[in-house]
């Protein structure tokens, strides 16, 4: 600078320049952590996907950058709602409420484990995922319930029917396009709903009494026929046994 040292100058210059390579740098760079997949959009067109990492870019709007992460396992809740704070599980009666086959009412809490398998489709082919892979959760239980009748439901059917939901949310993800893995669906409560819970209880304990009652006769028949046809047999034989030996009356 005329009539200074330059060192001003030169300062300002080199502090300028640092501050454009910073924001050059931030522009042009973007860094995928490890449990994402870098999906690169040109003009909003996908045109490329980027492992985890430090990558350029071209500066926005050109290019721009959407990180799902591809590796985190999701969960949804439906029928219920997990509290971290109080540890407690909060109902929703909306969602849990269902109507079985055989026309009963049945309460259920389930979770469904999901994962991102194709991040383009998952970003790019539906709007709102999560809100979607919910929706379709509670209509497969509902499809599934409504096809099954309480009793199996309530006692050994429980693996059968998550089998079946995971298998019907899968088809259905999959005919939309999602790019979603349905890695599993979990049946946390099935029970009749608060209301009749009682009265039902009494039922099933008729039910159990008069099992246990027709098992019981039919334990006893077991045992005191054969003990019976045994007896008769014994006599039968006996007078057998006897009767060549009784005189003739005389005539």
């Amino acid at each position: 600078m005329p009539g200074g040292s330059g060192l001003p100058g030169s300062f300002i210059f080199l502090v300028a320049v640092a501050i454009a390579a910073i924001v050059a740098f931030f522009a042009f760079t973007f860094r995928v952590d490890p449990d994402e997949l870098g999906i690169v959009m040109r003009f909003g067109k996908p045109v490329r996907s980027e492992p985890p990492g430090l990558h350029f870019r071209q500066p926005f709007p050109i290019e721009e950058v959407r990180l799902p992460k591809v590796t985190r396992q999701n969960i949804i809740e439906v029928g219920m709602r997990s509290s971290e704070g109080s540890r407690g599980v909060q109902s929703v009666p909306d969602e849990s409420l269902m109507l079985t086959g055989d026309e009963n009412i049945v309460d259920i809490n389930f979770v469904v484990f999901w994962r991102i398998k194709d991040a383009a489709k998952y970003l790019f082919n539906i709007q709102r995922p999560e809100v979607t892979m919910k929706e379709v959760a509670e209509s497969a239980m509902r499809d599934i319930v409504g096809q099954s009748n309480i009793q199996p439901l309530l006692t050994g059917a429980r693996q059968q029917t998550e089998l079946a939901v995971q298998k019907l949310m899968q088809d259905v993800v999959d005919s939309y396009g999602a790019g979603v893995s349905i890695d599993q669906v979990q049946l946390q409560k099935v029970d009749p709903p608060k209301q009749v819970i009682d009265a039902f209880r009494d039922v099933q304990a008729a039910r159990a009494d008069k099992e246990r009652l027709q098992n019981e006769a039919g334990s006893y028949a077991n045992r005191i026929i054969p003990e019976a046809r045994g007896e008769a047999e014994r006599i039968l034989q006996s007078a057998l046994a006897y009767r060549p030996m009784a005189r003739p009356l005389a005539s």
